[in-house]
């Protein structure tokens, strides 16, 4: 299944409290628990003014879709080609 990467800009994102993530957290999950098993959340990066999600979902308009019905922003979303790591050099 493709992978995306969604970029959600949130001025003082790396502010928010655990409550505050925690939060977040459940409300995204309970709109995957709605939306069905073919898109999953793998884990996200929060930095001081963003949010970066990767996600696994059968296009970009179920990722949409997940943002809309949340009320999250995905100000960028873009598939995910390929990993590379240190053991890429090899």
């Amino acid at each position: 299944m493709p992978q995306y990467l969604i970029e959600r800009d949130i001025p003082g994102a790396g502010k928010l409290t655990p409550a505050e993530l925690k939060g977040i957290s459940q409300k995204s999950c309970g709109v995957l628990n709605h939306m069905g098993p073919q898109i999953q959340w793998v884990h996200s990066y929060v930095t001081d003014d963003r949010i970066y999600c990767v996600y696994r979902a059968p296009n970009e308009e179920m990722v949409r879709e997940h943002a809309r019905q949340g009320g999250f922003p995905a100000d960028r979303v873009s598939e995910i080609k390929t990993t590379i790591d240190p053991t890429t050099a090899e």
